[in-house]
């Protein structure tokens, strides 16, 4: 479970996050928001790499500010922007995150070849970090969250740069993820036809402030919708002045 209570940020004047109260638990949760909203400040308050200005987060009742170290055993993140240790082989990377999280060997071992397999990286494990394509990349860190069986697991855009192979295997994964062990995932993306067929919920985040939260029906239902997609009720909810010149071009056309 995360349980993310009256966060707030701000950088000067600006308020990127306003009073953002949000429980996550035992699902696939897609974060939206258009650039700027507040989607990546939140996923960073959420996993201690952002202090809070007010507000706190939990994970699985841990604190993340108080128990840092008990809540991050707790989850595992994919950041939009990777850091890798570029002079390790991907092979070393896998490992040095088994000696992290103390996983048995032989387990590990085990994981660490079918997470290889799963992302097509076997013949690459070998070579250094440093000489991998942006989509590798992104992979080899994949592999590295999922390693450690984590409980609650962040994703911050990560199907950018994967090959349509890689990004299905990592929607099936995550899927059966949480039908199948109860794993709480918390994604965003720009993606929505991903989130649309990904999502048990989804909330939506426009100027700091949370605008919409639910099922695709219950949003739905919310707004009245009938049966838009979920890209045309972002865009009814987070457009603004951009869609509407859009719309008003369209119809003089």
């Amino acid at each position: 479970m995360i349980r993310a209570e009256g966060l707030v940020k701000r950088y000067g004047d600006l308020l990127a996050v306003d009073g953002l109260d949000l429980e996550v638990g035992g699902e696939l949760f897609v974060f939206l928001g258009p650039n700027g909203a507040g989607k990546t400040t939140t996923i960073k308050m959420m996993t201690g790499l952002l202090r809070p200005d007010e507000g706190r987060v939990t994970i699985n009742g841990h604190d993340v500010w108080e128990e840092p170290e008990r809540a991050k055993r707790e989850f595992t993140l994919v950041p939009e922007q990777l850091y890798l240790f570029e002079k390790l082989t991907g092979l070393e990377f896998l490992r040095f995150v088994a000696a992290l999280y103390d996983l048995d060997p032989e387990r590990s071992n085990r994981r660490i070849n079918s997470l290889l397999q799963l992302f097509n990286l076997e013949e690459q494990a070998t070579e250094l970090i440093q000489s991998y394509s942006h989509g590798m990349r992104r992979k080899i860190a994949l592999c590295g969250a999922l390693l450690p069986e984590p409980r609650v697991l962040f994703l911050d855009e990560p199907t950018v740069g994967l090959d349509p192979r890689s990004a299905r295997a990592l929607k099936d994964v995550l899927r059966g993820l949480v039908d199948e062990k109860g794993v709480t995932v918390f994604m965003s993306t720009h993606i929505l036809e991903i989130a649309e067929n990904m999502c048990d919920r989804v909330g939506i985040i426009n100027k700091g402030k949370l605008v919409a939260l639910g099922t695709m029906d219950a949003l739905r239902q919310q707004l009245s919708a009938g049966d838009k997609s979920l890209e045309d009720m972002f865009l009814d909810l987070t457009g603004g002045a951009e869609y509407e010149e859009v719309k008003r071009f369209l119809a003089e056309s």
